[in-house]
């Protein structure tokens, strides 16, 4: 299908600058608007900026002539202020979907997340139809469930939009490390630490799954180039539990409680150390493994790098100190850790 004009929102970050990148090379694509909050220096054919905030700027006008929107906008930050990452993320998102319907914009392509979904089984995988009320204790599965429910009242008061809901594991390119470092794990994080890391502890439920931004990346530009509605899980194989990750660390497994990791996360978060919250670590443990088997039918969907690839990149980003020229990903922030650490751990410009 031949798409005249396609606008992504979030299209300086981890997923979006891959999006853009798959959208532009393919010919049937006429034109691709990036929408962020801090337009780059870099370009790609084909490919113009437009400034924007999605919790504050008229968004119908960007939008109008568009065939499809690409929803990618997100803000993980900063934990300790959730009304911040709610007003972004929750309201700005429902500014977002007004705004398509108001334009006329014949499709919506928005990203949601396996974090949407419930608690559920890590050794049988599950299929779309699995109960999106994500884990009530972290922001992030919180938002991504509200949305869901947003979304169910949205579809059938606007039939002539379709509306597809991408639902993917944790994402990695090596060119995000650093941005992932910041957002996650913070500033006292040595970037070669990882990589030497002797043990990785077996807990309970330690088992997620990845992809790489290319894949995840192609599957937003089928979603949004096919006539095709609903949810797809998106993630690559394997699984990824203790054995892989160290695996891809070389390191050894120990068999562990998460009750010591647990504590020490809170103690550590609410000191202001790390950003991660402790009930982001528990979201981890609890969620399902998906089936991925409605990507790889309807969309036609095959990763090219598997879940372990996928994070090897990361490790080589990390230990490299990758970054790429947008405001969020570049290598390092202004004032480097010291600003990091001034400003607030867990703060998301």
């Amino acid at each position: 299908m031949t798409v005249e004009r396609v606008v992504v929102l979030g299209a300086t970050g981890n997923v979006g600058t891959s999006v853009v990148r798959s959208l532009v090379a393919d010919p049937e694509v006429g034109s691709v608007v990036g929408v962020a909050r801090r337009i780059p220096d870099w370009t790609l054919p084909r490919l113009t900026w437009a400034e924007a905030d999605i919790r504050k700027d008229d968004l119908t006008p960007l939008f109008r002539g568009a065939d499809v929107v690409v929803h990618l906008s997100w803000l993980f930050q900063p934990t300790h202020q959730p009304k911040v990452t709610w007003d972004n993320n929750v309201r700005g998102s429902i500014r977002v979907f007004e705004a398509v319907a108001e334009a006329g914009v014949p499709a919506l392509v928005y990203a949601s997340s396996v974090g949407a979904y419930s608690p559920g089984p890590k050794d049988t995988p599950v299929d779309e139809s699995w109960p999106t009320h994500g884990w009530a204790e972290a922001a992030y599965p919180r938002e991504k469930a509200y949305l869901e429910r947003v979304l169910d009242a949205f579809e059938p008061a606007h039939p002539g939009v379709r509306v597809v809901r991408m639902r993917p594991g944790f994402i990695f390119k090596q060119g995000a490390a650093s941005q992932q470092r910041r957002l996650f794990a913070g500033p006292f994080l040595p970037n070669k630490l990882v990589q030497a890391l002797p043990v990785i502890p077996d807990l309970p439920g330690l088992v997620f799954q990845a992809l790489h931004t290319e894949d995840a990346a192609e599957a937003y530009r089928l979603a949004a180039l096919q006539n095709v509605r609903g949810a797809f899980n998106i993630a690559a194989e394997p699984a990824v539990d203790a054995k892989v990750l160290a695996e891809c660390l070389k390191a050894t497994v120990v068999r562990a409680p998460a009750w010591p990791v647990r504590a020490a996360l809170t103690a550590a978060w609410a000191l202001h150390l790390v950003p991660a919250s402790p009930g982001l670590f528990e979201t981890v443990l609890q969620l399902p493994v998906m089936d991925t088997t409605r990507a790889r039918i309807e969309l036609g969907w095959t990763p090219r790098h598997s879940a372990q690839e996928a994070i090897g990149e990361f490790l080589t980003g990390l230990h490299r100190g990758a970054g790429l020229p947008t405001a969020p990903l570049e290598s390092s922030v202004d004032g480097g850790r010291l600003h990091e650490l001034g400003t607030g751990v867990g703060e998301q410009p």
